[in-house]
């Protein structure tokens, strides 16, 4: 007797496996050096000594973002540019900077109404970082083949 799988079982569990790979080269260090310099001068800085939620969900996004630019590195591994590349994922980065801008929003102290903007922008950014660094570090896994 052999057990069926399917495909999408199939890659589902290599797609788990490389993220754990790629995860191992993340420190919880840098995760929250990145929130305190991103969000530790705003307005709602004093939200985050009030709620850590707010904080741990800035991991949880920059997480994803770290894992969508691992993901899509392989396309700049076969020779595609980085702003190609960063197009080709535009849909899934623009929903992980309006999760976190609305999350902030929800749950800051409404001191932050002033200064939304600015605060899209610093979503903006923290993604966008987080996505580069996924980016080069799966694109050097490419380069070394541990894919």
């Amino acid at each position: 007797m052999t057990v069926i799988t399917t495909f999408k079982e199939k890659r589902r569990e290599k797609q788990i496996k490389y993220e754990r790979s790629v995860l191992r080269d993340l420190s919880i260090q840098t995760l929250k050096e990145r929130v305190k310099q991103y969000f530790g001068s705003t307005r709602i800085s004093s939200a985050f000594i009030i709620n850590t939620g707010m904080e741990e969900a800035c991991y949880d996004v920059a997480i994803e973002a770290y894992l969508l630019g691992a993901k899509f590195s392989k396309f700049g591994y076969y020779g595609e540019d980085i702003e190609s590349v960063r197009m080709r994922c535009y849909k899934e980065e623009k929903h992980l900077v309006d999760t976190l801008f609305n999350f902030l929003l929800y749950w800051g102290n409404g001191e932050e109404g002033v200064m939304s903007e600015s605060l899209y922008y610093l979503c903006e950014q923290y993604v966008q970082v987080w996505w580069r660094e996924g980016y080069e570090k799966g694109y050097r896994r490419y380069k070394l083949r541990l894919h």
